[in-house]
């Protein structure tokens, strides 16, 4: 198995990810990716978009949206599987519990008249970030997956296995 890492991947973001690859003995190299940012090349249909978290996923199909729906169209377009892998916690296992999220920017705390209050704000619901990711899945082809952060490197293998 020969993995290719997106070379707009950070060092220090991926480490744990590399140490894994090491560890079972998975070659790999870094170079610029057409999309995603994990293709092995036994197996160049399936690719894997890293998100470190539920924000960042949020922010993905919020603020960049368009940036976003782009790199879905162009895995389409090029015919291939794209999983992006949200490391997120182990109360985060499937595209349906996002359901449940808390947004960490849905409520702020804020001082009126001397005390601190918290306000609700304008940012997604998890229910809503749930809706946006299931159409998505169903226009685009791709799969939403989750993991903790420690497993990240593995589950990375698995997938691009075809496990």
């Amino acid at each position: 198995m020969m993995i290719q890492i997106d070379s707009r991947e950070k060092e220090r973001a991926i480490k744990k990810i590399v140490e894994e690859f090491d560890r079972q003995k998975v070659k790999h190299f870094v170079s610029k990716l057409y999309v995603g940012d994990y293709i092995n090349y036994d197996n160049p249909r399936v690719i894997v978009d890293r998100k470190q978290n539920l924000t960042e996923l949020c922010g993905n199909v919020c603020q960049q949206h368009e940036r976003f729906r782009e790199e879905l169209r162009k895995a389409q377009e090029a015919e291939v599987k794209l999983f992006i892998l949200c490391e997120h916690s182990k109360e985060i296992q499937s595209l349906e519990d996002v359901i449940w999220w808390r947004n960490p920017r849905r409520y702020k705390k804020v001082k009126e008249n001397g005390r601190w209050i918290t306000k609700e704000t304008k940012a997604l619901t998890g229910e809503k970030l749930y809706k946006i990711l299931s159409t998505m899945k169903e226009k685009y082809g791709c799969e939403f997956l989750f993991c903790e952060k420690k497993e990240t490197g593995k589950r990375i293998i698995e997938i691009l296995k075809g496990e």
